[in-house]
């Protein structure tokens, strides 16, 4: 009996990728583990490997086709022994059509007792814009509801849809032909949005509307960090590890959650989940957009694994061969532009992450020592960024503080 390759979800948030390329034709026998596909998700280009046994009967879709939903059949594998005259029982399901508004007429007890067969994404929107799933609907493979009827079902607005939770407000998108009008006099290059920079902007949009920002500033002394970061550096010359301002800021915060547990916790839509260990995300910046890749339980790594496994992660985040285990969860994340000669700026809060600590560049400037007179010192501005519903102002101001003391006293991120 043939069987069917369906599009897989490679990370748990996956809706639909693109089919970049296939790495078999019609008629290549396959074996259980063989690398079959490559998958390009929002983030990254994955290998895809064969489950079964059999050979290439049918390729249906075709490489680089893009939004491919997950759970979309793409090629039919025949048995030994089958020929071609069963793949007709194999052809693709017309999809139910889009359109089609539940009947509101069917009562919510029924709608109850049938299984709900929804993706992550279109879970996390109904979620978020107050929509009853029973009460839609699905147009994906099975009845699967996706994103696409949760969008359709708040446009419809009716009855019997809409929960009691709240739901947040979207502006419009902008219409890209009306947008190309403005410029039709002048000249200019239009670049296709991938799949990374199509979900940058979603999630920051998503960030920006529905998270309330506010925002804690400090200036942190630097000249101790230095001097111990030059000294530490000198005596690991023989191990090869060469120790970064950010490597201190890694450390400082991961240690920083630990006294201030309150802040080590992320907004999960009815509550809120405190985490145990710091797992700490750093931007990442690379051609096209950035990763977040996470440094799990970073309180307790030192300084030099911490170091070396941050340049490991960020050689493959800029060759885009994390895996999505490896970029996704944490509660807080780090982004560093100071190597840039960024002083100060504000970051974007990454759901569910609760904070995000914006890292600006170490400045010489003057300053006023505790005897009161006025010294050069390096000086470093640092800018949390908070979820005013999971931190408020004064526990916020109690974990910035934490991240000063530790910078400023480095000997203890040590002990």
């Amino acid at each position: 009996m043939a069987i069917d390759i369906l599009m897989p979800a490679l990370s748990p948030t996956m809706e639909s990728g693109t089919l970049a390329k296939w790495l078999v034709k019609e008629g290549d026998k396959v074996r259980s583990g063989s690398v079959i596909a490559e998958i390009e998700t929002d983030k990254a280009t994955m290998e895809f490997e064969a489950v079964d046994e059999g050979t290439v009967g049918r390729i249906v879709v075709p490489e680089g086709t893009e939004g491919v939903r997950v759970n979309d059949l793409i090629a039919v594998l025949l048995e030994d022994g089958e020929d071609a005259g069963v793949l007709e029982a194999a052809a693709p399901q017309p999809q139910k059509d889009p359109a089609k508004a539940p009947d509101p007429q069917i009562g919510q007890a029924h709608r109850a007792d049938r299984r709900l067969f929804a993706s992550p994404l279109a879970r996390r929107f109904a979620g978020e814009k107050g929509i009853d799933l029973a009460s839609i609907e699905g147009s994906g493979p099975h009845g699967r509801i996706v994103k696409a009827d949760v969008d359709r079902a708040e446009a419809a607005d009716m009855p019997g849809v809409r929960s009691s939770a709240p739901s947040a407000a979207r502006p419009p998108e902008p219409d890209a032909d009306a947008v190309r009008r403005i410029y039709s006099g002048r000249e200019f290059e239009e670049i296709k949005l991938d799949g990374m920079r199509r979900t940058i902007a979603a999630r920051l949009s998503e960030a920006k509307a529905t998270i309330p920002h506010f925002y804690l500033r400090r200036d942190v002394r630097l000249d101790a960090l230095l001097q111990l970061r030059t000294e530490m550096n000198r005596a690991l010359e023989a191990r090869g590890v060469k120790l970064s301002v950010n490597d201190f800021v890694i450390k400082a915060c991961a240690l920083a959650l630990q006294q201030v547990p309150g802040c080590n916790a992320v907004w999960a839509g009815d509550r809120i989940l405190r985490l145990k260990p710091s797992d700490v995300a750093v931007a990442v910046a690379i051609e096209g957009g950035l990763y977040t890749p996470v440094l799990s339980d970073a309180e307790s790594q030192s300084l030099s694994v911490l170091s070396e496994e941050m340049k490991d992660l960020a050689l493959r985040a800029r060759a885009r061969k994390l895996a999505p285990d490896e970029y996704q969860g944490g509660s807080f994340a780090i982004s560093n532009l100071g190597m840039m000669g960024v002083e100060s700026f504000d970051a974007v809060i990454n759901p569910p992450h609760a904070s995000i600590l914006a890292v600006g560049a170490g400045v010489k400037r003057p300053v006023v020592n505790t005897s009161g007179e006025i010294e050069i010192a390096t000086t470093m501005t640092i800018t949390l960024s908070v979820d005013h519903r999971v931190i408020d102002g004064a526990l916020g101001a109690a974990f910035l503080d934490a991240i000063r003391k530790n910078l400023e006293g480095p000997l203890a991120v040590l002990a």
